[in-house]
């Protein structure tokens, strides 16, 4: 795919991003350096990162999916109160990926998920 400066600016607001931005977020972020980019083109070309493999897209219930940097295998909490997103090391073990390969008939070749919750700042009344 031949270069382009608005993915580019796209891309390094992401890989800079502690959290895990949603699209609005990142567009708002973008036009600060490239003031006539749309939304759509922000749309556009974060689904060309994330099928190039450049990012991760953390598909949310409410539809409003966040983009994360980080490449390698893992699974994310998500406080069904404010949105936010976190990285959360635990993966299944071996044995367990055998478990539900055997229970389903798939042939597992990837796994990650998400597990939904309330934040701390959520229940503290923070957020909600």
């Amino acid at each position: 795919m031949r270069y382009s400066r608005q993915r580019d600016e796209i891309l390094n607001v992401v890989l800079s991003s502690c959290n895990h931005p949603d699209a609005k977020e990142i567009y708002n972020m973008v036009k600060k350096k490239i003031p006539n980019i749309s939304l759509g083109t922000v749309y556009r070309n974060l689904n060309t990162l994330v099928d190039e493999g450049k990012i991760r897209k953390v598909l949310m219930k409410d539809g409003n999916d966040r983009f994360d940097k980080t490449l390698t295998n893992h699974n994310h909490i998500i406080c069904e109160c404010c949105g936010k997103v976190r990285d959360v090391d635990l993966l299944l073990n071996g044995n367990e990926v055998k478990e539900v390969e055997n229970q389903t008939g798939f042939k597992i070749t990837d796994c990650n998920f998400n597990i939904n919750g309330i934040c701390n700042d959520c229940m503290k009344g923070r957020n909600c």
